[in-house]
């Protein structure tokens, strides 16, 4: 009996590793979808000129509300910057956002959220532990349209443009007060190891296979930045 009970036990706490890792590597490929939907919605998506001159994407697929407090969102994500060659993208490194009031929310449902990286400024940033949106790092709702220019005063000016897609719907999105901060446990599960976004980003560490998705993505809605 007690060995019955022994393994009930060990059995779950066996398959947790496998079920997170799982989880995380779902979350690649829904970032993939994410992004690759609004790119392409129609003439309402994320202005393909933006894009090409970002220097990282921040994908959130799924972010949703904490009920219990009013205007808290929480999400997991991922993040890829331009490698300093200025063709391809960096193996993703993963992240959290958290708190702050998020912009709408249509009847609790959950937001996809993408967050394009305009520059080194923004993109130092990213390197760190964790900031927070507005305070330590400018942000503004972007525009959406895909012929939409990129030549106007918000955008000019912030470091970061975000966008959001809720039940179909997109737009962008505020997310001043947001915290971003590295997610230790995807890394750790895509990785093998812990190690800082810094690394990650900076094309350091190689992609894992469960990002190809998101690589091919990447590669497929941006073109090279001009440098």
């Amino acid at each position: 009996m007690r060995v019955t009970i022994l393994a009930a036990i060990a059995l779950p706490l066996a398959m947790a590793p496998m079920t997170m890792a799982k989880d995380t590597d779902d979350r690649l490929v829904a970032a993939s979808e994410v992004l690759g939907d609004m790119m392409h919605a129609s003439d309402k998506g994320i202005p393909q000129d933006l894009i090409n001159k970002a220097q990282c994407v921040v994908i959130v697929p799924g972010m949703k509300k904490a009920a219990f407090v009013v205007g808290a969102k929480y999400g997991r994500g991922f993040v890829a910057c331009r490698r300093a060659s200025g063709t391809g993208w960096s193996a993703p490194a993963a992240i959290r956002i958290e708190g702050g009031s998020l912009g709408f929310l249509l009847g609790g449902s959950e937001q996809d959220v993408i967050l394009l990286v305009r520059n080194r400024d923004g993109m130092s940033k990213l390197l760190k532990d964790q900031f927070t949106l507005g305070g330590e790092g400018t942000v503004s709702a972007g525009p959406v349209g895909r012929d939409t220019s990129a030549q106007t005063d918000a955008m000019m000016h912030a470091e970061m443009l975000s966008y959001s897609r809720s039940r179909g719907i997109f737009a962008g999105i505020s997310l001043e007060g947001a915290t971003l901060r590295r997610d230790d446990e995807a890394d750790m599960e895509l990785y093998g190891s812990r190690m800082a976004n810094r690394a990650i980003l900076a094309g350091e560490v190689k992609a894992p296979p469960a990002a190809a998705s998101l690589e091919a993505m990447l590669d497929k809605t941006s073109m090279y930045k001009n440098r």
